[in-house]
C-alpha cells in the first residue's frame, strides 16, 4: 500500500512501447528529429493555439527554465507558500534566475487570491531602485494541497497579473489530474484564462521522466533555448523525452491516466471522512487526500505495511498525513487502506 506519491509507480506499458519504438531506428538530434516535430504539431491542436514547446526530462528544470526567461535577476516571483518551487526544489528557481527571489504567500485551500498578491505587490514599489521589482505570479494546478484552481479564479488573477505587467505561470505537474476533475479544454485553464507560460507535466501521471515548457505567446521565448543548453538541459536525445509526451496525449491517454488516478483518491476521501476523529484538510478535487487522523489509526497503518507522509507533526492526539494516488494504484490497497483505518482489519 504505497501512497507516498503518484512518482511511486512506473511508467505506462504503451509509453515504454513508444520509447522502443523511437530506438528503432537513427534521427537527428538535439530536437531536430521527427518525434520531436510531430509533438509541436499535436501540442498546438491539444491548446487551439500556436505554441512554442520545449521538452525536458524534470519537473524542476520546467519551472525554473520558465521563471528564469520570464523574470530578471533583479525580480520577484510571487506564488503560494505551499509551492512547489519554494519547498521542494532546492533553490533551483533563483539559481536559474541568477537572484531574484521568491515572494511566498499565504493562501486558502493551497490557492493565491488577487487580494493576497494586490497585498503582497503593496510591498514592491515601482521604479524604486532600492526593492525587487515584482515579475511573475506562479500558479500550481493542481496545487500541492490537491485543489484545483477554477476558471474564474485564474481569470481574476491574470487580471491582477495584466493590471502590474507581470507575467503568468502555471506548474502543471499535475496538469492532467485538474484538467479531469474540471472537465474543461486545455485552452480554457492556460492562454484563454491568461496563463502565459506552461509547464506541463507527465512524469506524475504514467510518464517515464518527461516534461515539457509551453510557451502561448512568442515574445516570452526570448532567451529560453540558450538557457536551456548552458543549464545542460538541452537533451542530445530528445526524441526519447518526446516520444513519451506524443504517446501520452495519443487518443486522451493523459486525461484519461489522470482520471484513474483521481478515482481512488475520491474513494479514500469518501471513506476516511465517515472515521471518528478523521478530517479532510482539503477540498479532494485531484489525486491526493490530506487527511488529519487519530494517531493510533496512523500506527496501525503504518504497522500494517501502509505507506505514506505525514504532513504536519502530530498534535492533540491527530496527525495531518498526506495520501496520494496513481493511475496503477491497486483498488484492493484502497480497500484494504480503508478497513485497517476502520479497525476491521
Amino acid at each position: 500500500m504505497n501512497f507516498t506519491s503518484d512518482n511511486a509507480y512506473g511508467a505506462r506499458p504503451d509509453i515504454l512501447d513508444a520509447l522502443q519504438a523511437a530506438n528503432a531506428d537513427a534521427t537527428l538530434s538535439y530536437g531536430a528529429d521527427a518525434i520531436t516535430a510531430e509533438l509541436r504539431t499535436r501540442m498546438k491542436a491539444l491548446f487551439d493555439h500556436d505554441v512554442a514547446v520545449y521538452p525536458v526530462a524534470t519537473g524542476t528544470a520546467a519551472n525554473a527554465l520558465a521563471l528564469a526567461t520570464l523574470c530578471p535577476p533583479h525580480g520577484a516571483i510571487l506564488c503560494h507558500a505551499q509551492a512547489h518551487i519554494v519547498v521542494d526544489e532546492c533553490g533551483a528557481p533563483e539559481f536559474f534566475t541568477h537572484g531574484a527571489s521568491l515572494v511566498p504567500l499565504e493562501g486558502r485551500d493551497g490557492k493565491l487570491d488577487p487580494d493576497t498578491i494586490e497585498a503582497a505587490l503593496k510591498r514592491f514599489p515601482v521604479g524604486n531602485v532600492h526593492s525587487r521589482q515584482p515579475a511573475v505570479i506562479s500558479l500550481t494546478q493542481a496545487t500541492e494541497a490537491g485543489t484545483c484552481y477554477r476558471l474564474d479564479e485564474i481569470a481574476a488573477i491574470s487580471r491582477v497579473a495584466r493590471k502590474h505587467q507581470l507575467k503568468l505561470h502555471l506548474d502543471g505537474a499535475r496538469f492532467a489530474n485538474a484538467l479531469a476533475h474540471l472537465g474543461c479544454a486545455p485552452a480554457d485553464t492556460t492562454w484563454r484564462a491568461g496563463i502565459d507560460v506552461l509547464s506541463f507535466g507527465a512524469t506524475k501521471n504514467g510518464a517515464l521522466g518527461a516534461e515539457a515548457v509551453v510557451f502561448f505567446n512568442a515574445g516570452d521565448v526570448r532567451d529560453f533555448e540558450y538557457r536551456r543548453k548552458s543549464s545542460g538541459h538541452l537533451l542530445s536525445k530528445m526524441r526519447f523525452v518526446s516520444a513519451q509526451l506524443v504517446s501520452y496525449l495519443e487518443d486522451g491517454r493523459w486525461l484519461e491516466t489522470a482520471k484513474r488516478a483521481n478515482v481512488p483518491a475520491q474513494t479514500l476521501a469518501n471513506g476516511l471522512g465517515d472515521i471518528d476523529g478523521a478530517q479532510i484538510a482539503y477540498p479532494v478535487e485531484a489525486n491526493a487526500v490530506f487527511v488529519f487522523l487519530p494517531d493510533d489509526i496512523v500506527a496501525n497503518l503504518r504497522a500494517a505495511g501502509a505507506r505514506f507522509l505525514d504532513w504536519a507533526p502530530p498534535s492533540g492526539g491527530r496527525t495531518l498525513i498526506r495520501l496520494v494516488c496513481s493511475f496503477a494504484t491497486p483498488d484492493d490497497d484502497v480497500a484494504k487502506f480503508l478497513a485497517i483505518a476502520r479497525g476491521l482489519v
